[in-house]
């Protein structure tokens, strides 16, 4: 199998890397975090780049890339700890909106590929634990059109989104897949609430209140796109990851070559070399699994899912292995928030839990496993 990257492909990752490094370097990064998280007018920068309309059809204004490009773009904006929801805005929002009425299409994509509207799925709830099919918020016919009524938990910067895309359940119990529909809820909608608050890692999210809160339909049979979108969600968290450990594991390297003890570097003591070579190996591994991720997203649904969830489980366990030992290898000084290898720290917690953690997934592939005996086929 060719893994090469194509030329176009170089191109693409060549800018973003030269964006990131003369536009979004750590001080930068770690004002916007102290600020609050805020992250429009970083969006507004990635839109200038084109990136924002990354994967949207060239009908509406887009670049109408694959899910290759957009692996090579969230690697990039991880590597440069980029804050803004670009997943969640570029990615999914406008996967959701494909199957759209174009009434709703024609309003939204163009917005999105240029920029000047930032999209966002509301879509997972309390006492959920990441089960796509959970879903309590509920949609009423009202006239011509809908109106919701439940709650949305920690969207992605939420309190700066110009819309919602919301899953609301039509018909079935809570936990049922059947009788899900997805729905467009703009900002300022009557009976819509939305509380934001910062992140962990320096971005901002949002809990929304929904109370008979009028909606556009984008489908009635809304759990195939959900499944979907949380496993494109997966590859890009992935994609994301791989570049923050890259990152982080070149940080740690040039400090162990600077960092002296007993009047020599600590590069040289034996068993940190070791250390730093079980960091190189989870950081592969992940970058396989980030690969095999991607390449499955084409694939029927049940092997998509089963893949997707393998690949969650190897990133989880490497995103936490690269993660703790940079920290530990650095010392004191790697939990500091002055340092830039802290909040790389942070952002992998965060990813870990990203789309379920690793538990979840390690069920996820049990699930699916029964019939090769506990050998992938």
């Amino acid at each position: 199998m060719d893994f090469d990257f194509t030329e176009d492909q170089e191109s693409l990752r060549d800018a973003v890397r030269r964006w990131v490094d003369k536009g979004f370097p750590f001080e930068r990064r770690h004002a916007l975090a102290k600020a609050g998280g805020g992250t429009r007018e970083v969006w507004g920068e990635l839109a200038d780049l084109g990136l924002t309309g990354l994967t949207v059809s060239p009908d509406h204004g887009g670049m109408g890339f694959g899910p290759v490009e957009a692996m090579v773009v969230g690697e990039e904006l991880g590597r440069g700890l980029v804050n803004a929801p670009y997943a969640h805005g570029a990615l999914l929002a406008p996967a959701l909106l494909a199957d759209a009425p174009a009434a709703l299409q024609t309003a939204w994509l163009p917005k999105i590929a240029d920029g000047s509207a930032l999209v966002i799925p509301a879509l997972q709830e309390r006492s959920a634990r990441y089960r796509v099919g959970h879903v309590t918020t509920r949609a009423a016919h009202s006239g011509d059109g809908w109106r919701l009524t439940g709650a949305k938990s920690v969207v992605p910067a939420g309190d700066e989104a110009d819309a919602f895309i919301v899953a609301a359940r039509t018909a079935g119990d809570d936990h049922s897949t059947e009788g899900i529909g997805l729905f467009l809820v703009e900002r300022g909608a009557d009976g819509l609430a939305v509380r934001g608050y910062p992140t962990h890692d320096g971005a901002r999210a949002a809990d929304l209140t929904l109370s008979a809160t009028p909606a556009q339909m984008i489908g009635a049979d809304g759990a195939a796109a959900l499944s979907f979108a949380s496993d494109l969600g997966i590859a890009a968290v992935a994609a994301e990851g791989v570049g923050l450990m890259d990152r982080f594991t070149a940080i740690t390297v040039e400090y162990m070559n600077t960092r002296k003890q007993f009047g020599v570097p600590i590069a040289s003591f034996q068993a940190l070399r070791h250390r730093i070579a079980d960091v190189k190996m989870a950081l592969e591994l992940g970058r396989s699994m980030s690969y095999y991720a991607t390449l499955k997203l084409g694939e029927p649904e049940p092997q998509r899912r089963r893949a997707l969830s393998q690949a969650k489980v190897q990133l989880g366990q490497s995103m936490r292995t690269v993660g703790q030992q940079c920290v530990q290898l650095h010392g004191g000084i790697g939990v500091t928030d002055e340092y830039v290898g802290s909040h790389y720290f942070k952002r992998l917690t965060m990813l870990e839990m990203a789309f379920g953690d690793t538990l979840h997934h390690l069920g996820e592939v049990s699930d699916r496993m029964q019939d090769t005996a506990g050998v992938f086929a």
